[in-house]
């Protein structure tokens, strides 16, 4: 898309969503479904219908009064049996919830963050309770200077929260800020609200269906395939990084 309207000079620091963009969680929420679908011999949806059904179960998990995402997510999983006509047992929610901290980062997140940090100041708004993400990063291995949770902020993007927080924290102004992230719905849609500049990282790109987030038309000033892309835009050279 239009990376001619991105200056990257203009830019102090990046602002990422976790997962989607630097974890794999569409991956992650598949595996741990179909644990759940397996043992209730309803494993018969393709993963398309798997993702899009998370995406609206979520989506409605998280509205109402704030509850932590290790809630939200045993509401998803509770959800999927009233879908496909199964109990899913207590157990089964928990260990979905506590799956969050097993999904692997992508292939390229770890160097490609590594790299971005040698230019700009990172940090994390993500969708998720502390705990969990702290095992995350463990698995990214990439500090980030602030990390603003919905644990944090006492809500879920798409609200405006995390931003306005990232923006106090890193005390800095949206036009000094490119947020960069896979979920249309969750973040390019706020951040064309708040006139922050945005990276679209098309994780699904050439695959069908809309994925484990609800549809949104939200447009991005720059799509890119993933996080090496973006090294490769922003103009940062890989020899940065001396092997160990």
């Amino acid at each position: 898309m239009k990376s001619e309207s991105l200056n990257f000079e203009q830019f102090e620091a990046l602002t990422f969503d976790c997962y989607g963009t630097i974890i794999d969680w569409e991956s992650g929420i598949l595996a741990g479904v179909r644990i759940i679908l397996e043992a209730h011999d309803a494993d018969d949806q393709d993963d398309n219908r798997v993702l899009e059904q998370f995406g609206l179960l979520e989506a409605v998990a998280e509205t109402g009064a704030f509850r932590p995402y290790r809630s939200v997510l045993e509401e998803v999983a509770f959800g999927f049996g009233e879908v496909f006509g199964f109990a899913t047992s207590r157990e089964e929610a928990r260990n979905f919830a506590e799956s969050v901290s097993c999904w692997p980062p992508f292939s390229d997140s770890v160097t490609a963050l590594q790299l971005l940090s040698s230019r700009y100041r990172l940090a994390i708004v993500s969708n998720v309770d502390d705990d969990l993400f702290a095992k995350s990063a463990q698995k990214i291995g990439v500090v980030f200077e602030q990390v603003v949770t919905a644990e944090q902020v006492r809500s879920y993007k798409p609200n405006l929260t995390h931003f306005h927080e990232v923006f106090r924290r890193l005390n800095l102004p949206p036009e000094r800020v490119l947020h960069v992230a896979q979920s249309l719905y969750h973040d390019i849609g706020p951040a064309a609200e708040l006139g922050l500049k945005s990276v679209w990282v098309n994780r699904r790109a050439g695959k069908d269906g809309g994925g484990a987030t609800k549809p949104s038309s939200a447009i991005p000033d720059l799509e890119v395939p993933d996080l090496m892309a973006l090294v490769n835009v922003v103009g940062i050279k890989t020899g940065l990084l001396t092997p160990e």
